[in-house]
């Protein structure tokens, strides 16, 4: 075969015609291309489960609420006596100063209160990257996206928050469409996708939520913040009780908003991302968010067959 015509160097260049290239490599060229963001070994078990990736597909999202922000004085000087719980159901708690009126400067009054605008504004972006990231992945006409990968960045000093999307979109085969032509999405791939396929559990969606309380300090908890007993005698070790309450409601409104999603379904895989941002004497904002995959019972648990021992110590 040596010096033939399109053989050699020739062919290796793009010198030679189709016919000269070998069928495997023809096979490569002309079959359609993916992307996928998947680790190799994740891959691999992604095959082994008949998903067939066909894509990498993102969403993304910007939101801006000006006014909120570390530094805000917002509600700071209104009276808990008239104001009160600001949004009906949303978590309030007032604390009074023990010491009576001492000066316009002394904190007679502090809150905790959930803020369910900062919460509304979160979920809104969210949800919007998320929908972009499963329409791109409907374009692809995948059934679900696996290994999702989220980010919710703040940008410093505008108030702006962006949100970002990844995942591989995947197809089932032989399987049918995706219920209501939207895919499913999980943040599982590979071993641990498919242990919970084997345990009976089918992904269902990926669902998140942010809760925010913000602190408002009164007099005694401005004091121990500071490490003091008031009016710079040095304290003892003591428990803040405002901040304890408000890191405690913080935490268990995060799980009721990620339960209103479920629907019945349940949570595998949660993460809780605690972020508090201190203002100015004893003031500070804390936001939890929870993430987890929704999944939803299909069939029942197949026992694991014990191994057979080959060789007996004993």
């Amino acid at each position: 075969m040596r010096g033939e015509p399109g053989s050699g160097a020739g062919a290796a260049t793009g010198g030679g015609t189709a016919g000269d290239l070998p069928e495997a490599a023809l096979r490569r060229l002309e079959s359609t291309a993916f992307s996928s963001g998947l680790t190799v070994p994740d891959f691999a078990a992604c095959l082994d489960m008949g998903l067939q990736p066909v894509a990498l597909v993102q969403g993304f999202c910007v939101m801006q609420w000006g006014w909120y922000g570390p530094g805000s004085g917002y509600m700071r000087g209104m009276s808990p006596y008239t104001g009160g719980e600001q949004t009906p159901g949303a978590y309030s708690e007032i604390y009074r100063c023990p010491h009576g009126y001492v000066s316009n400067e002394h904190r007679m009054w502090g809150q905790n209160l959930e803020q369910p605008w900062v919460e509304g504004a979160w979920a809104q972006g969210y949800g919007a990257a998320y929908s972009r990231m499963l329409e791109e992945a409907g374009t692809h006409g995948a059934h679900g996206v696996i290994g999702v990968v989220d980010r919710v960045s703040n940008v410093a000093d505008t108030g702006t928050t962006e949100f970002h999307f990844l995942g591989t979109a995947v197809t089932v085969e032989g399987g049918p469409p995706p219920a209501g032509g939207v895919p499913w999405s999980t943040y599982l791939a590979g071993q641990r996708l498919t242990k919970s396929i084997e345990a009976g559990f089918m992904p269902v969606a990926v669902v998140a939520a942010l809760a925010s309380v913000r602190v408002w300090a009164y007099c005694m908890t401005e004091y121990y913040m500071e490490g003091t007993m008031g009016w710079g005698v040095p304290g003892e070790p003591r428990l803040v009780e405002q901040v304890s309450k408000a890191h405690m409601a913080v935490r268990q409104l995060a799980r009721k908003h990620v339960r209103q999603q479920l629907a019945g379904d349940e949570l595998h895989g949660a993460t809780i991302d605690v972020v508090t941002r201190e203002l100015s004497q004893g003031d500070e904002v804390v936001d939890c968010t929870l993430r987890g995959n929704r999944v939803r019972r299909f069939k029942d648990f197949d026992q694991v067959v014990l191994p057979r021992p080959t060789v007996r110590l004993a």
